[in-house]
């Protein structure tokens, strides 16, 4: 069974109430004649598509009324086909609606059989837009282990993961804090061969110096004051799958001196055996260090580093992956909206241009958690910047070159207003006050994909 197609009906005239209900009786019609009302309906039932008259009260003479309730409903539910129909100085209403985020519009007297097919059409589109949606995030949901991007500086990482994942080789995940290492080094187990055995991760940092031979390494029963039991490591439990050694810079030099022994010879012993254990685990590493460095230093072994470094994957910040924290910040929203049964609905603009402006020093696990304090601490429907607790942001510096400016601005904001609109052309097109034949030029010319 298909779903109810909600539709909104704004209008103040009682006799074009009736004739609207009666002409779409194949939808679920709501009517409401005021902006009060029409928010009221909005909360609701959320409908797909609304159509409104400017002319409400109490300006029913003029648009001011209509405008507010225009704004009103793209602010609290933005995916919501608006259908601006009115009389009152129709070329120009009709661009201030179309630049305020209305969908179409309709000049007063009504057609109802032409009004009729824009509606249908708004249906279409809005039920498409849903489709993509969910199919974006179904793929993206098993896409190298959960991984959301539409950067190409970090699509490339990813396809550097896919190529990677099916040779068995060990491979180095190299980033700040926060920028996603373990959920790749999950992705690339995923895709590899090997997905059918375990995936172990240990934080190295973690874990004191004095404990983490044997964490790794396991240990026999009595080879220390409180062993009461044998108990195999890390890496034997990893057997058949894939060992990530998160932290792999806090290693103490002797450890690594045991941990190369096995990269080199494949078996381990545990503290206290004598028995060595023959052992089949690939080794995924990450650090947020600058390894060079401490090999240069001496305090990471060189051997070691090229035996876990046989393939390096550096991972950019999300400072350097252009409209990807608006993306994360929506898929963020939903999640702990639905997981906590919040009435918020979605980001205010000061919160959306607050997200692309930030420098985001904690990367993703900084946005992840100020979008689920925002959840919890929003008054409203939508979140705001305030909410976020984001500051306002220091200027960048530019290149001095007035063509690579205008080229990295385009890019930038191409990039921010597909993340706003979802990856939609025509969203995205009215976001920027282009049009779509000129957004596909500039898409091409800087090869941008949505």
């Amino acid at each position: 069974m298909s779903e109810t197609r909600k539709l909104l009906i704004v209008e103040d005239d009682l006799a074009l109430q009736r004739q609207l209900r009666w002409a779409y009786e194949g939808y679920e019609v709501h009517v409401a004649a005021d902006r009060e009302s029409a928010i009221a309906v909005l909360r609701a039932e959320e409908p797909a598509v609304a159509t409104l008259d400017l002319g409400l009260p109490p300006d029913p003479d003029g648009t001011s009324e209509g405008f507010a309730t225009l704004q009103a409903i793209l602010e609290l539910k933005p995916d919501t086909k608006v259908i601006v129909a009115s009389g009152h100085g129709a070329r120009e209403s009709a661009r201030i609606a179309i630049a305020a985020g209305a969908w179409d519009f309709y000049a007063k007297p009504i057609d109802i059989d032409a009004l009729g097919l824009i509606v249908a059409r708004a249906f279409h589109v809005h039920a498409l837009e849903a489709e993509n949606r969910r199919l974006a995030e179904a793929g993206s949901s098993t896409a190298l282990g959960g991984m959301i991007t539409a950067a190409p500086e970090m699509l490339k990482v990813t396809r550097t993961i896919d190529r990677v994942a099916g040779a068995d080789v060990s491979v180095m995940l190299l980033g700040a804090s926060g920028t996603g290492k373990e959920l790749l080094a999950r992705g690339l187990h995923e895709a590899s061969p090997r997905r059918r055995g375990a995936f172990v991760a240990i934080n190295c940092a973690a874990i004191p110096e004095t404990l983490l031979e044997s964490e790794l390494f396991g240990h026999e029963k009595g080879a220390f004051t409180g062993a009461v039991k044998t108990t195999e490591g890390k890496i034997e439990a990893a057997h058949g799958g894939t060992l990530f050694l998160d932290e792999i810079g806090d290693v103490p030099l002797p450890l690594q001196v045991k941990l190369l022994r096995f990269l080199q010879e494949r078996v381990i012993e545990r503290i206290g055996g004598r028995k060595p254990i023959p052992v089949d685990t690939r080794i995924v590493c990450a650090t947020h260090q600058d390894i060079d460095a401490m090999v240069a230093a001496g305090s990471f072994r060189e051997d070691l580093y090229y035996r876990l470094a046989e393939i390096v994957v550096r991972i950019p910040s999300l400072a350097e992956r252009p409209g990807d924290a608006g993306l994360l910040a929506r898929h963020f929203l939903r999640r702990y909206a639905g997981e906590m049964r919040s009435g918020v609905k979605g980001f205010a603009p000061d919160a959306l241009a607050a997200i692309d402006a930030w420098g985001w020093p904690g990367n993703v696990r900084e946005l992840e958690n100020r979008v689920k304090r925002a959840v919890i601490m929003a008054d409203g429907a939508r979140v705001t910047a305030a909410d976020l607790d984001l500051a306002e942001p220091a200027g960048d510096s530019l290149p001095i070159n007035l063509k690579a400016v205008r080229e990295a601005a385009d890019r930038k904001a191409i990039r921010h207003a597909l993340a706003r609109a979802d990856g939609n052309i025509s969203g995205t097109a009215r976001l920027l006050g282009i049009s779509r034949p000129t957004l596909y030029d500039l898409m091409k010319a800087y090869d941008l994909q949505p």
